[in-house]
């Protein structure tokens, strides 16, 4: 029978929102453990990569242009930072800024020769993937991926150090050639975001070996996809639960309505859990607490019902 894992975010997320009567009781009598907290931590649970790394860059790389072998790859993907009173906050990354590949081609133009005086390349195989080549065994400083920097002040993420000031220095050459270009006047004229800045994460080479732990992967994430990549069933997320046949992993991470998440996702789960037709279900939460129900623990019937996720 199959095992169903369900991705979510913190418990916080969701605040005060209530759990149906049915999945109240569910989670009343389920398993509880903590384990680490974070969006990295949360899909090395699911993920294994050999060596034991965690080189994202090569691994969208793989997927975009399958010629990630060979090199270090790093992502320098466009991005919107807002300055404030209080310090700069990145509003967009990647995909998000919505460029089209005319207008990347025109920004990447000019910053060819500044990355390619220090030996690097930058190229873009999708307009909000843009990648910088380095040596095999260039020495990087920890990045934080966007997912965790969104909305939050750029200058806690800088990277630090002797190897962290030259990439400070060089994000400061590449903010001016863009706030000098004037395709972002233009996208600022017509109520678009300018690309102002890069966000540069991820870096590492390709893995030797990469796999998940489940048969297929239900996500829109480009991370999880390129995870999966190879040994698992990639497919997009559905609007709902559908039976499983297979081990599956669902990435719910983005939704924060817990009465869609219960209704779509964790009632007909449960009911496949209740009659036997699923042999568990798992929920994987962002701050490291995991929930496993199985069908023997219908009788904890001596077990108060949990109203909220976070109970």
């Amino acid at each position: 029978m199959a095992h169903v894992a369900l991705l979510l975010p913190a418990r916080a997320r969701f605040g005060g929102q209530r759990l149906s009567p049915q999945t109240a009781r569910a989670l009343g009598r389920a398993d509880r453990r903590d384990e680490n907290a974070g969006a990295r931590a949360q899909l090395r649970r699911h993920f294994s990569l050999i060596p034991d790394h965690w080189p994202l860059a090569s691994l969208t790389r793989r997927v975009d242009a399958e010629d990630a072998a060979g090199a270090c790859w790093l992502r320098a993907d466009p991005a919107h930072v807002r300055a404030g009173i209080n310090g700069a906050t990145l509003l967009a990354c990647g995909d998000g800024v919505g460029l089209t590949p005319e207008e990347t081609a025109a920004l990447l133009q000019p910053l060819r020769p500044l990355f390619g005086d220090t030996g690097f390349l930058i190229d873009a195989p999708r307009p909000g993937h843009w990648y910088l080549r380095l040596p095999r065994e260039a020495k990087l400083p920890r990045f934080t991926e966007p997912s965790e920097a969104l909305g939050t002040d750029v200058f806690e993420h800088l990277p630090e150090g002797d190897v962290g000031r030259r990439w400070r220095s060089l994000l400061s050459e590449a903010e001016v050639v863009l706030h000098n270009h004037p395709l972002n006047a233009r996208r600022a004229g017509e109520g678009r975001l300018a690309v102002n800045s890069l966000w540069f994460w991820g870096g590492g080479v390709l893995p030797d070996h990469t796999s998940a732990r489940r048969a297929r992967l239900q996500s829109d994430d480009e991370v999880m996809g390129a995870l999966g990549h190879g040994s698992a069933a990639v497919e997009s997320l559905p609007g709902q639960y559908g039976h499983a046949e297979d081990d599956l992993l669902v990435d719910l991470r983005a939704l924060r309505d817990l009465a869609h998440i219960d209704r779509d996702w964790l009632q007909p789960a449960l009911q496949d859990v209740a009659s036997g037709r699923l042999e568990g279900l798992e929920l994987d939460l962002a701050d490291g607490h995991i929930i496993g129900f199985e069908r023997r623990q219908r009788w904890r019937v001596w077990r108060r019902p949990c109203e909220r996720l976070g109970a």
